[in-house]
């Protein structure tokens, strides 16, 4: 546990449900390991621009980067899976938005899905480079998707299918569900998830 990559996603900074759970997660990982390095990478304080046609051909052109910008791309996307591989957790504070991830959090990952660094095509399929992590990732939402609605949850399906997709099984989840239900709602979701988040570090730091 020497290296932690912290993902934040919320725009609504501190008093975002996933940003204050994450921060305890990240807390108490130091708390079991006070060597650790924490990387941040505030997606909603420094967004990520979306990919464009100057990013295809920086990062999948045969000719490589031919431009200033796109040589700026390719040097980004660089920097963002040598994070991402250097970690030995990696932390994800994610509000659901529209009952998906937000756009912020979207761009990341497609600036780490690398052919030939993150992930490789081989003749039994795609295979994941990104091994040995462990994830934990928080869910916060206004509504209940665990339940009877877990149709309409197209933010945890997916990150777990990227996830995977880049090497990353080892998953954990922790939902702070209910929070647009009122007050009183949204304190015990919050209170339930930092439980939650204190287990789940104290059995990561056992294992």
């Amino acid at each position: 546990m020497c290296n932690i990559l912290y993902l934040n996603s919320s725009p609504r900074g501190s008093a975002s449900y996933s940003q204050q759970v994450a921060e305890n997660v990240i807390r108490d990982l130091r708390a079991h390991a006070p060597d650790a390095k924490v990387t941040l990478r505030d997606l909603a304080q420094a967004p990520l621009p979306h990919i464009d046609d100057d990013f295809v051909a920086a990062t999948r052109g045969a000719d490589g980067p031919r431009t200033q910008r796109q040589r700026a791309i390719l040097a980004q996307s660089d920097a963002l899976v040598d994070e991402l591989l250097a970690a030995d957790v990696v932390v994800i504070a994610a509000p659901m938005i529209n009952f998906t991830v937000s756009t912020t959090l979207k761009s990341w990952f497609d600036y780490v899905a690398r052919a030939g660094r993150t992930f490789r095509y081989s003749e039994a399929g795609p295979q994941g480079l990104v091994t040995g992590k462990r994830v934990i990732l928080v869910s916060a939402s206004g509504g209940i998707y665990s339940g009877e609605n877990a149709a309409f949850d197209f933010q945890v399906p997916w990150l777990r299918n990227i996830l995977a997709f880049l090497g990353m099984t080892q998953v954990e989840v922790i939902r702070v569900e209910g929070t647009a239900m009122g007050p009183q709602a949204a304190e015990q979701a919050l209170a339930r998830a930092t439980a939650q988040a204190r287990e789940t570090v104290a059995a990561l730091a056992a294992a």
